[in-house]
């Protein structure tokens, strides 16, 4: 009887194991450890140097082309008080002292030793003209650029990266990868932190502890450590109480419902955001929600209810202009420009002082503090470069801004500050920015877990029956 021909690829046998280069490794996997090796080279689109003026230090190894067109695009943003304005300077700061040592056109080393290279790319012709394809514009002239790279290295993998979701479409229709920025990206969003937890089958004991002494230990309820400041339904048979997890003290401790200049809580998560906002202990608070939740109607009754702690009490929101455009395009002075953005803030202010009689000292103090510019409504490019000092500051519709100018508002704080964030991350009104890649998200994922920060995510809206059906359904 013949003997079996043995197939080299396959293992010797089944008692004796395989090595490494026997095993059958399927095609994704090879691909993309090949793809691993390949030299890159990045082009980078104008929105990614606006969202992050340091993004050529973050591709490690790789090396970095930024399209003349870019640099044009740039001169434009230079001037004026957004963040955009702010990273546009920034990168020509940092072109300008690379070109002091070296021709842009060529390639220059980036610090570092596991940095790769950059050069500014000029117009160049490839077969494919974008130009001709799509017409004449900025955006075709950075494809074109790509493009030319890639004819010109044909061993590296040429990828075009850009926030601009139509950019990366187009880039593809040509054969030419396309990526958005990472850097900063939230992976699972639906998986970000909301600040507090629903625990059932609790202990009665545990609960009656809380009840009547206010705390507990943790260990009696929790088998981990929690996040520091996270928020808890703790349910037993019969039973139910909110508490939060106080780091300073290792010890679970009663959440009672608390009133704020009128405005009470009305579900566990506002209660939640309400002990978090009026708690001395915690100066950083983020607050998710969709429209109608409460979000900065809290955050506002919360500040007026502790005007004497702090010297000011800010309200601002990033301007976000109708179709993108530009404030100016607006009719009138600057003030009449930019009612329409504040309205909201100004309305919830309203809400407030009308749950008082007009002869009510509630009612003529709030007046007071907005005439005596104690409380202010503004845009936030009017408080940018202050020092925040012994302020109360809350910035709504904080979705709409980037990673960085979360970072710098931040890091503006002085001593006796509290900084509160609130927005729904869904709801972006900016073209460069998602669910992602937006600072409240990157704000939620980062500084979960530390001593002076807390959030909560309203789940609920109590705004009107009317107003949760447009949530709900439509």
């Amino acid at each position: 009887m013949p003997k079996a021909t043995k197939n080299p690829k396959e293992p010797e046998s089944n008692n004796i194991p395989a090595t490494a280069s026997s095993v059958r490794v399927p095609e994704t996997a090879k691909a993309k450890a090949a793809e691993a090796k390949i030299k890159k080279i990045f082009v980078l689109d104008t929105s990614v140097i606006l969202y992050d003026h340091s993004a050529i230090q973050n591709f490690q190894e790789h090396d970095i082309a930024i399209p003349i067109t870019v640099l044009e695009e740039l001169d434009n943003f230079k001037k004026g008080n957004d963040i955009k304005n702010f990273e546009a300077r920034e990168f020509i700061r940092f072109i300008d002292k690379l070109s002091s040592e070296h021709m842009l056109q060529e390639w220059i080393p980036l610090n570092g030793k596991t940095k790769g290279k950059f050069k500014v790319q000029m117009n160049g012709s490839a077969k494919l003209d974008a130009n001709t394809i799509f017409g004449v514009k900025n955006d075709h002239h950075i494809l074109n650029s790509a493009l030319h790279i890639q004819q010109e290295h044909p061993k590296s993998k040429v990828v075009l990266v850009t926030k601009d979701i139509n950019l990366r479409l187009k880039a593809r229709s040509l054969n030419l990868t396309a990526e958005d920025y990472e850097t900063g990206k939230i992976r699972d969003v639906a998986g970000l932190y909301t600040g507090s937890d629903t625990l059932e089958d609790i202990p009665s004991d545990a609960i009656n502890e809380l009840y009547e002494k206010g705390q507990c230990e943790s260990g009696k309820v929790l088998k981990e450590t929690p996040p520091d400041n996270h928020f808890y339904i703790l349910k037993s048979f019969k039973n139910s109480i909110l508490s939060y997890f106080n780091p300073t003290e290792n010890q679970l401790e009663r959440v009672d419902k608390q009133s704020a200049f009128g405005v009470k809580p009305r579900n566990a998560e506002q209660t939640f955001a309400m002990h978090a906002l009026l708690n001395p202990a915690i100066k950083l608070v983020s607050i998710q929600g969709v429209a109608g939740t409460g979000k900065t109607l809290l955050a506002l009754a919360t500040a007026i209810e502790q005007r004497r702690e702090y010297k000011q009490i800010y309200l601002a929101r990033p301007i976000v202009p109708l179709s993108n455009k530009d404030i100016g395009y607006l009719p009138g002075d600057i003030k009449s420009k930019l009612n329409p953005y504040m309205e909201p803030l100004w309305d919830n202010l309203k809400y407030i002082q009308n749950q008082f009689a007009e002869t009510s000292k509630e009612y003529q103090k709030i007046r007071e503090l907005v005439d005596l510019e104690k409380l202010v409504i503004t845009p936030l490019a009017y408080i940018r470069g202050r020092s925040l000092s012994n302020i109360f500051f809350i910035v709504d519709e904080a979705q709409n801004l980037t990673p960085h100018e979360v970072k710098t508002i931040i890091s503006r704080a002085g001593e006796n500050t509290k900084i509160v964030f609130t927005g729904d991350i869904y709801q972006i009104d900016t073209p460069y920015l998602d669910s992602q890649s937006n600072g409240l998200s990157y704000l939620i994922d980062r500084a979960r877990n530390h001593p002076l920060y807390a959030h909560i995510t309203l789940l609920k809206g109590e705004r009107s029956e009317l107003a949760n059906l447009a949530n709900e359904l439509l």
